[in-house]
């Protein structure tokens, strides 16, 4: 195991152990072949994930001989967690779990099992190395029911005060789309849009008013406190100091959602994602 992995595992399994999973993230778009848990593996430097066979009998050796002490998860009873075992993320298939099963730890408590085989011992070991690599990858995690709200209240907020329809339409641009996305993706949709389409709020139309009344337009590159700079229509590139008598003007898709996030209350965001859900 090399050391990024092990920084890796070490750090998320001390957060995951306290993580209650309340959003997934991003799923896969539909011609995305790769799953949010490997793309989530990938990410945080895990490398492959354990033998799952393996781990499967292992879970089954640890239950009955392991479990009353370390628990049916690992995660610790009257024995220590051994999801958070230093020794266990350092082992490699067995080689280092292997002879504390075998001699036991009879200071600690702990009896050896000195008949286990070299076999049985790889069984184990991928066991633990399961419980670890499911406790770091949070794309493994299961979302639970998220649609709670009342879809007619949410059509109601759709229409009136979010003013919703005023961009989007049930029977246009949000046909099916309960068809195409998760709830949970969904949810993200309209609360942070850009998470879902990465494509949402790049190449701004911007519009550039220089103290003379002359207006330069096109994509905005760059916008800061100190600077504004952009490309026109014909490629060429624009870039002005910003201060006395510069005017910015950006055309931003998402300003109405960014509003509005700091409207919503509990209830409507329930209720929205029930109304949207019925759009198939």
């Amino acid at each position: 195991m090399n050391h990024t992995k092990q920084f890796w595992i070490s750090a998320l399994t001390l957060f995951a152990a306290a993580l209650v999973p309340l959003q997934a993230q991003r799923s896969a778009a539909p011609n995305d072949k790769t799953s949010r848990a490997e793309r989530t593996a990938q990410f945080l430097g895990l490398g492959e994930a354990p033998d799952s066979a393996a781990a499967e009998r292992g879970a089954k050796l640890f239950s009955s001989n392991c479990a009353f002490c370390h628990g049916a998860k690992a995660t610790g009873a009257e024995g220590p967690d051994l999801v958070r075992s230093a020794l266990v993320l350092h082992d490699e298939k067995g080689n280092l779990i292997g002879p504390v099963v075998l001699k036991g730890r009879p200071g600690q408590g702990m009896p050896s099992f000195a008949s286990f085989t070299q076999d049985q011992i790889y069984d184990i070991a991928e066991f633990l190395h399961m419980r670890v690599y499911l406790a770091a990858n949070r794309g493994l995690y299961k979302v639970q029911n998220v649609v709670t709200g009342d879809a007619k209240a949410g059509e109601a907020f759709f229409n009136g005060e979010g003013h919703c329809n005023t961009c989007h339409s049930p029977s246009g641009d949000l046909a099916h789309i309960a068809s195409k996305y998760p709830p949970v993706d969904l949810q993200a949709a309209f609360l942070y849009p850009a998470t879902v389409d990465r494509s949402i709020g790049r190449d701004l139309p911007v519009t550039v008013t220089l103290p003379s009344g002359q207006s330069v337009s096109g994509t905005l590159k760059r916008l800061d406190d100190f600077n504004v700079s952009l490309y026109d229509a014909s490629g060429q590139y624009h870039s002005w100091p910003r201060g006395d008598g510069i005017k910015v003007e950006v055309k931003d898709p998402l300003q109405a959602h960014r509003e509005l996030l700091a409207k919503y209350t509990d209830a409507d965001m329930h209720n929205i994602l029930a109304y949207l859900v019925t759009l198939k």
